[in-house]
């Protein structure tokens, strides 16, 4: 389908989504603005009744719906903030609402979404992922003569989120240097930059994404869309694995800059809005924060104006644990060290003086063996260069040291198994996996492992996220280490060989 830009443009102006949703204000971050001297301006979409930008879409699709289609009723596929939309739409309209959502989807979102729709909602749930709960309710749609209402590849949906740019330029009539948007299908991002290059073609609409699931920028460098074969799971609400048809049209022609952010990255960014908010978002919806951040270092960007679309903030409260654990980092205010001492008199008064007056975030020891004694240190930093500085002035004075301050094993893991060799691991294979969190996962994971095989080292920590990570040792036999690949390959789940990961081997192989 072709749509010009004139078309959205006349879309946008025209979308019915003040039924349900109000206009968000723009609010200065100030804290945020004062530390990377750029004024940052918040458009707070996480204050919509549904705490999230989703509804002005999906209510526009539905208020155009003629009383035939309205009287069979919509139905769609979400396990989040998309399904919220459609319930409170459906109620408002007095339709009713099929929402399909995967077995896997937390319990707290589908009692908001009962209590959104109340009785004009019907919930599905079917599969283990939202690829199967899509098509799930594709055949639905067939079935049963309902609206199919698309959560990004729409004309009428990508419109409605279009209204967010409206009041954008509505509310701050001055410069604006770029306005940063999150993408998941790309239905925010494509309305937003198509109604601000009609009217202020100068702004710069640069899209965010998390660096494992990042389908948008991969399609727009290809020229055609790509489908990933998996996606991250932290934030869920932009884990999409192949963007729209129209949402990659519209980006293609629209969008000037794309960013990738990390998980560490984003965390640093729910805590800054945090601090100059008191909101707490998901993590979907402080990643435009994390993307201006990042592009404001990148091109020492001063005095600029930069908007921020906070577009959601259902979070669940249980992730809130792992969050405070990696802001530090993902604000580079923490170093992760490994260091080893020589088992000598002296040698710790030295290693303290050398840290000087910096705040120690953590501490594990365990002696390794007569001669030499290793150190897991977290340490408080203000820049990100200081972590090189403080292990370069370690090796200096003849003390061997790892950064590991960008090491997935080490602050996952290791941090909390430091602790010792052992001599009967001969063999030991370590690998990383990440599964979906539910009943069951890890059962399916030991079930399915060959009788022969040993488990030496097994390491889980439940973080309160929508996914499980495990650290296992396993001792291998070499003649079966090609059915361990099948093993690896069967299980399907993401997993990372990390047998010769550097901080494995000095605390643990």
């Amino acid at each position: 389908m072709a749509h010009k830009k004139t078309d959205y443009l006349k879309q946008i102006l025209n979308a019915r989504v003040y039924d349900v949703a109000q206009e968000t204000p723009l609010e200065p971050a100030r804290s945020l603005s004062a530390r990377i001297h750029n004024t940052v301006l918040l458009k707070r979409e996480d204050m919509q009744p549904v705490f999230s930008f989703k509804l002005r879409g999906a209510y526009n699709k539905m208020a155009h719906l003629d009383a035939a289609q309205l009287k069979r009723g919509v139905i769609c596929a979400s396990a989040g903030n998309h399904a919220q939309g459609v319930a409170l739409g459906a109620h408002k309209l007095q339709t009713t609402a099929v929402i399909v959502m995967p077995t896997t989807t937390p319990q707290v979102k589908i009692d908001a979404v009962r209590h959104f729709g109340g009785r004009h909602v019907e919930v599905v749930l079917h599969g283990e992922s939202y690829s199967d709960a899509y098509q799930y309710a594709l055949a639905l749609e067939k079935k049963r003569g309902l609206t199919f209402v698309h959560p990004f590849d729409d004309p009428l949906v990508i419109a409605g989120q279009g209204t967010v740019a409206m009041e954008i330029l509505r509310q701050h009539q001055g410069p604006i240097h770029a306005i940063f948007v999150a993408i998941g299908g790309g239905g925010l991002i494509s309305g937003v930059a198509a109604y601000v290059k009609a009217l202020r073609p100068e702004i710069k609409v640069i899209g965010v994404q998390m660096s494992d699931s990042d389908a948008m920028i991969r399609s727009v460098q290809n020229g055609k869309r790509v489908q990933l074969p998996d996606v991250g799971l932290f934030s869920d609400g932009t884990a999409v694995k192949m963007v729209g048809t129209e949402t990659f049209r519209l980006c293609k022609q629209y969008v000037d800059d794309y960013v990738r952010v990390d998980t560490d990255a984003t965390c640093a960014a729910i805590k800054d809005v945090f601090q100059d908010t008191r909101t707490v978002m998901e993590p979907a919806g402080a990643l435009a924060i994390a993307g201006a951040k990042a592009y404001a270092a990148k091109h020492k960007l001063k005095g600029a104006t930069l908007v921020a679309i906070a577009c959601g903030a259902n979070m669940n409260f249980d992730r809130l644990r792992f969050v405070a654990e990696r802001a530090e980092i993902g604000e580079q205010r923490e170093a992760v060290l490994a260091v080893s001492l020589p088992e000598a008199r002296g040698s710790f008064r030295k290693f303290c003086e050398l840290l000087g007056p910096r705040n120690i975030t953590e501490f594990n020891y365990r002696i390794a063996d007569a001669k030499e004694a290793h150190l897991f240190v977290g340490v408080q930093i203000q820049k990100a260069d200081e972590a090189g500085k403080i292990a370069a002035a370690f090796k200096r004075q003849g003390f061997k040291t790892l950064n590991l301050t960008d090491d997935e094993l080490a602050k996952q893991h290791i941090r909390h198994l430091v602790g010792g060799h052992s001599p009967l691991a001969k063999n030991e294979l370590l690998y990383r996996f990440e599964f979906p969190e539910r009943p069951g996962a890890l059962m399916r994971f030991l079930s399915r492992m060959h009788p022969n095989w040993n488990i030496s080292l097994f390491h889980y920590r439940n973080q309160g996220a929508d996914y499980g990570r495990i650290l296992v040792g396993i001792q291998v036999p070499q003649n079966e280490e090609k059915a361990f690949k099948v093993f690896l390959q069967a299980l399907g789940y993401r997993y990372w060989d990390e047998s010769n990961n550097p901080a494995y081997k000095l605390f643990l192989g």
